[in-house]
């Protein structure tokens, strides 16, 4: 089947998990900026976790289905509807072919991740659909959506199928059709705009002075609207080093936190580089990621340390829940 964008809103870019394995080339893992969101959404559909989905920021593009099409919208709310009916978040919706798909405003996050039954009809490069902006690499023509654009969706899965059918048997008025079950993600992630993040103290963390050290856990930084999806830039008491020193650039990861000259802390995201010459003084944790990719212009973060045990204890709650919500989805669509 085929989606056609009507009009392209802020920001909307097709995107994985990344381009994982390749930055010893220089090249950068890209991929959505809210990962649980997006696994979640495609679970949902019947895809696989890594499927890509539509990443659409802030502001939403409006969108033709041209077919039945079983989708499902998870991540920040920023108000889908179809023909002035509400869709509901985290859980599958059969949109009947001739709908139009708009979103509105703002009520939660900043991210929302739209995935289809077969994922989008995208060709790889290096093993990813995900969308590099600057470098015109992958997703549909390297670039974000913009109005005319027309995508190609895959064949379903057997449990896509089975769920699609399930709900096309139901022929209401209205011009979707979902299911009485949901996804409770709140286990995981807010959306508020107002947290507390998670991070373990990097490498150069020592070398800030005693007093900069506490400044960083005691006070409150704010999202500058000069974030995007390379880096979160914050605004906030500046920072600064005990003694001046030189330092190689050095490998870095989603998550990383640089100290720049200017005292400002930068949190390193999806499109970060992949080496980079500012210390680092600390690192969120895999579980907060997301809450970071869903906070906006504005929002306010405060950090927390937290001990490596207790960082991987997290991540491994949360991935063997992922593995339960994987069983528990596929029985609901048998």
């Amino acid at each position: 089947m085929t989606i056609t964008v009507v009009s392209s809103g802020m920001l909307s870019s097709i995107q994985d998990l990344g381009r994982n394995g390749f930055q010893k080339h220089g090249v950068i893992v890209s991929g959505a900026m809210d990962t649980y969101s997006l696994r979640i959404a495609n679970l949902i559909v019947g895809n696989k976790e890594g499927e890509a989905g539509l990443e659409i920021t802030l502001l939403g593009p409006t969108l033709t289905f041209e077919k039945d099409a079983l989708i499902a919208i998870t991540g920040g709310n920023l108000s889908p509807e179809i023909e002035g009916k509400q869709v509901p978040l985290w859980r599958p919706v059969l949109v009947k072919k001739g709908s139009v798909l708009r979103f509105g405003k703002i009520k939660s996050g900043c991210r929302a991740y739209l995935t289809i039954a077969g994922g989008f009809a995208i060709p790889k490069v290096m093993n990813s659909k995900s969308t590099y902006l600057r470098a015109g690499l992958g997703g549909y023509h390297g670039r974000a959506l913009k109005a005319g654009d027309r995508i190609e969706t895959n064949s379903m899965s057997h449990y896509s199928s089975n769920l699609f059918y399930k709900l096309k048997k139901n022929q209401p008025s209205q011009p979707f059709i979902t299911t009485s079950w949901y996804v409770d993600f709140h286990k995981f992630i807010n959306f508020s705009n107002n947290n507390t993040v998670r991070v373990l103290k990097g490498s150069h963390f020592s070398k800030c002075s005693a007093s900069s050290q506490t400044t960083f856990f005691t006070s409150t930084y704010i999202v500058t609207p000069q974030s995007d999806r390379m880096g979160y830039r914050l605004s906030g008491p500046k920072l600064e080093l005990d003694v001046k020193f030189e330092l190689l650039s050095e490998a870095v990861t989603v998550g990383t936190i640089q100290l720049p000259p200017n005292g400002q802390p930068i949190i390193l995201m999806a499109d970060r580089q992949t080496t980079g010459g500012y210390p680092k003084i600390a690192h969120v944790i895999s579980v907060d990621l997301s809450l970071i990719g869903q906070m906006k212009p504005g929002g306010e973060i405060c950090f927390q340390e937290i001990a490596l045990e207790e960082a991987e204890a997290l991540f491994i709650e949360r991935e063997q829940w992922m593995v339960e919500l994987k069983k528990s989805l596929q029985m609901k669509m048998n």
